[in-house]
């Protein structure tokens, strides 16, 4: 062992204490790598930074960028829909499902470049149903990476392989498409079913960054009206009659803030005194359950179990309640609430006002506004939006932070053109990764689906430097003789083994060198080993390559890997929730995919 491998492993040891104890940042690890590397002389100044300009790194920044254009201008909605339909509100079947797409989708495609794509779909549903997103995002990237599995075109490591079946000058009969899909099934099926059984046990109950903050002190106080209740009026009802001949706010001090029929396909989201309930309507209610439920049997009307003709409009990504309060310089104060006309003036419904040490749930119609007073409204965040970009002075200020953003739906088609173009150039042009998908996130900017602006903030650069200071450690490992060296170590302890002993020592190995290096590099430097070993030990060393390829995507103990680091963030995930989820599917991936050899590749 030379004295350049002894440093080397001294620095992976560091890498993994801090990984493990969280003294710094997990991005700050990176750029230590930057520094230390080269000043430790196990990598050039040149290679230390060759990570920011890496066909990884840039092929993460772009569609990252390209997925923040396709959630701005809703394409994701149409993602999420459909599993929302299916799975309705269970956890476990909305996670397999999710799972599931991922792993189909990342099959066509770099995993990193599926994971991406899909976690704004992914953050959407968690809101939208109220799950937490750390159940959802680390299933998912989980399965992003095994995806990659399903086809020989699914992840790097295996695009490779059939350009490293070269034994003894000799080229070996190349691998098919799907010559690994019975062992992708059955990797992604165990992964799925996995979540779904100690899901909740191992993977913490948290919103990332997704948590919506505090809340101000009239929604605070009437927390319940955070919650829509969609209620069906029956054909027998004797109607139609107006809201204030019902008196629903009256007597029952709740909202009507929606009224559409189905059948028709109706709706009208802001709603007035003078509306009118007729038979067939569903109606969205704003306001305590226990008052819906009481409003819904006195008049003989269905409460649903939840939303569902307005289950769009009313997501939590679409719409919910703001706190307003009025600015000293509005031009509303002196006037009453129906004289501000809110509906008709910014399309949001009033659902409470309160002035001074009063509260007005109903009659807030004659209530005259003061500097100061606060109001509890209810419509489309892209309405709240307007309202706070508004040209100074500002008639009310907003007291509660606003979820959404203004979407831009007449962008969608542009959207999906980019993505369609990037895709092309990648399957049909052999074009370089980082440049096809750049080429997609440019036309983006170009195109203003997203602003430059907007792409830069979409960018989460914490990611972008963890593996752009991983890369030099990969390159040091290789570079100095490190990793070949404890390979043959290895390799020269385990002595003679079945064929099927060797794959599980090269699975092993692969698994292992696959955490601190990159699986690219992984693959090349041991499939060659690893080919050679099978045939001194009687094995078929095309099985021993494809077992390095696949085993290169069992990489789920450390946050190492592009599509774990992506979803780090959002998902509040720490180090130690990567071990702990991530040790026993390392254990699943291993039984599972050589169990399958075994038994249906003939491997004995």
């Amino acid at each position: 062992m030379t004295y350049d491998m002894i440093l080397t492993l001294v620095v992976l040891a560091f890498v993994v204490i801090l990984f493990v104890f969280e003294w710094v940042r997990v991005d700050v690890v990176g750029i230590i790598m930057m520094v230390i590397l080269p000043l430790m002389g196990l990598v050039t100044p040149q290679q230390a930074f060759s990570g920011l300009s890496s066909n990884a790194v840039v092929s993460i920044i772009a569609v990252i960028i390209i997925g923040a254009g396709l959630d701005k201008t809703g394409v994701m909605n149409k993602v999420a829909n459909p599993i929302i339909r299916l799975g309705g509100r269970s956890e476990r079947r909305i996670m397999a499902l999710i799972c599931a797409t991922v792993g189909i989708i990342s099959s066509m495609m770099q995993n990193i470049g599926a994971a991406a794509l899909f976690m704004p779909a992914t953050q959407r549903i968690s809101k939208r149903l109220g799950i937490p997103v750390s159940r959802l995002l680390m299933p998912m990237g989980f399965c992003a990476i095994i995806g990659g599995t399903l086809t020989l075109v699914g992840s790097s490591p295996t695009i490779l392989l059939n350009d490293l079946l070269v034994l003894k000058g000799e080229k070996l009969a190349p691998f098919g498409l799907f010559t690994q899909t019975p062992i992708g099934v059955c990797l992604l099926s165990t992964a799925i079913l996995y979540f779904a059984v100690l899901g909740k046990a191992i993977l913490p109950a948290s919103q990332g960054e997704s948590d919506r903050g505090i809340t101000a002190r009239l929604l605070e106080a009437y927390s319940a009206l955070d919650v829509p209740h969609e209620v069906h009026v029956p054909d027998t009802f004797e109607g139609p009659k107006t809201l204030e001949e019902l008196g629903i706010r009256r007597d029952f001090l709740v909202t009507v803030v929606a009224i559409g029929n189905a059948k028709t396909g109706t709706r009208r989201l802001t709603i007035r005194r003078t509306d009118t309930v007729a038979p067939g309507n569903d109606l969205v209610i704003i306001g305590d359950v226990e008052r819906v439920k009481k409003m819904a049997a006195s008049f003989g009307w269905t409460l649903k179990a939840g939303l569902d003709y307005f289950a769009e409009d009313f997501a939590r990504t679409n719409s919910g309640l703001a706190e307003v309060v009025v600015s000293p310089r509005s031009e509303l104060i002196g006037k009453t609430v129906g004289e501000v006309d809110f509906q008709d003036r910014f399309g949001v419904n009033p659902i409470a006002v309160q002035t001074g040490d009063r509260t007005y749930y109903s009659g807030m119609n004659h209530v005259r506004l003061k500097r100061g007073d606060i109001l509890l409204l209810q419509g489309p965040w892209s309405h709240f939006h307007r309202i706070r970009n508004l040209p100074q002075p500002r008639m009310l200020t907003f007291a509660t932070p606003l979820e959404g953003e203004i979407l831009r739906p007449e962008k969608a088609r542009l959207a999906v053109i980019w993505l369609v173009i990037a895709l092309a150039q990648i399957i049909f042009f052999d074009v370089r990764l980082s440049v096809a998908l750049m080429s997609g996130a440019l036309g983006m900017i170009i195109t203003r689906v997203l602003s430059i602006d907007e792409a830069y903030q979409s960018v989460d650069w914490m990611t972008v430097f963890l593996l752009a200071g991983l890369i030099p450690l990969g390159i040091a490992f290789e570079q100095t003789g490190t990793a070949a060296y404890i390979a043959n170590k290895i390799l020269d302890i385990v002595g003679e083994v079945p064929p099927i002993g060797l794959l599980t020592v090269v699975a092993l190995l692969t698994s292992f060198f696959t955490l601190v290096i990159s699986n690219v590099g992984a693959t090349v430097l041991l499939v060659p080993l690893c080919m050679n070993m099978a045939v001194m030990a009687g094995a078929d060393p095309r099985m021993a390559a494809l077992v390095v390829g696949l085993s290169a995507s069992n990489t789920f103990v450390l946050p190492t890997h592009q599509v774990n680091a992506l979803v780090m963030r959002p998902g509040g995930y720490r180090t130690i929730d990567y071990m702990r989820a991530g040790a026993v599917m390392t254990v699943l991936y291993l039984v599972v995919m050589l169990g399958v050899i075994y038994l249906f590749y003939g491997v004995s």
